[in-house]
């Protein structure tokens, strides 16, 4: 019997031994932890204030440290023994909870002046674009509506093979790039109205002509029909015919039989140096003489305008010529000052 105590002792004494060296080593572990997490904090820094405070080591218990716990005697009494089964687990559990809610927090980087700067950019950006579209959008000086309707009776009428003057074939009035010069002067005499009646001179449609040099024109663009003055197609290619014959002459058959050459704008020395700043002129037998050289540049056109208007326009003041010639030359901007001068005196639609 005495034997099997004092193995039960030497039983006792190694579990002992074991539960300290457990807690030894729990102890030591929380030291590692709570010294890696101070060095993480300061690598990060964590927070603003100052460093948390570290909490003071704590020693691990003495060799051959013993806590006292009760264990059953025979008899069914109690006697104080050794206690590492109950509370030495206890306590490492107590701070296994601590270190696991204490190392779930993180540190929580600075705001990056980088990311604001960013997103305010951003923000300004976007700013700055929607106000550039409200700007494109934004309506801005147009020409009367008329301007779009006669454009597409010019493509119409400017399909007749016989609007260009004969016989050199001058068509200038239906030219790619000249062709505006018939909606603005539609615009300049009747605002593009093709009903337009003047009570004054009894002038209809879009064109100041008489009715009867209307019809001789007519006669030779081969229409199908009577000559319709009020028809904005028909007054169209009458009008290019009769700018085409001002500029490059035209060669008539007189009351005699024979050709009659009557020269243009063209045939004259003078002019083409406006035009196209030559005085040379070429010359054929039947012919009404022509510059030498085209008129591309666009003060040639501007001045050919001009003084072609005078002529189309019977009674056109120097002013009005003046005016056309504005208006052909910004047929692309109708925002230029000049030009919005002009439209605020064109005359009523009349009708």
């Amino acid at each position: 019997m005495i034997t099997t105590n004092k193995e039960f002792e030497n039983f006792i004494e190694s579990e002992d031994d074991w539960f300290s060296d457990i807690e030894t080593k729990v102890l030591d572990l929380e030291q590692e932890i709570s010294d890696w997490r101070e060095s993480r904090t300061r690598e990060i820094g964590y927070g603003s204030g100052p460093a948390r405070r570290r909490e003071p080591e704590r020693e691990p218990p003495p060799a051959g440290y013993r806590r006292q716990r009760e264990f059953p005697r025979a008899g069914g009494g109690k006697d104080r023994g050794r206690d590492y089964g109950r509370t030495a687990p206890s306590r490492g559990s107590d701070r296994a909870q601590e270190l696991i809610e204490r190392g779930r927090r993180t540190a929580r980087r600075p705001r990056s002046r980088r990311g604001r700067k960013i997103a305010i950019g951003a923000a300004a950006g976007l700013v700055l674009l929607v106000i550039g579209a409200m700007i494109v959008l934004r309506k801005g000086p147009s020409w009367p509506p008329s301007v779009a309707t006669v454009r597409s009776q010019i493509t119409a009428a400017c399909q007749n093979p016989n609007v260009a003057a004969e016989p050199n074939q001058v068509n200038f009035a239906c030219g790619r790039d000249t062709s505006q010069i018939l909606w603005v002067f539609a615009l300049m005499t009747s605002n593009g109205n093709p009903g337009y009646a003047d009570a004054k001179t009894g002038r209809q449609g879009l064109e100041p002509i008489t009715a009867a040099q209307g019809g001789q024109i007519a006669w030779s663009l081969n229409l199908h029909h009577p000559y319709n003055p009020l028809s904005p197609v028909d007054s169209l290619a009458v009008a290019a015919r009769a700018i085409n014959n001002i500029i490059g002459g035209a060669t008539l058959t007189g009351a005699n039989g024979k050709p009659a050459v009557q020269p243009g704008l063209e045939g004259q020395p003078q002019n083409c140096a406006r035009y196209t700043g030559s005085p040379a002129i070429v010359s054929r037998a039947g012919f009404p003489s022509l510059c030498a050289s085209p008129v591309i540049s666009p003060q040639g056109q501007a001045a050919l305008v001009a003084d072609v208007y005078q002529r189309w326009m019977p009674g056109a003041s120097a002013v009005a010529a003046q005016n056309a010639s504005v208006l052909f030359e910004n047929a692309g901007d109708p925002g230029n000052p000049q030009v919005q001068a002009i439209l605020k005196t064109l005359p009523s639609s009349g009708g």
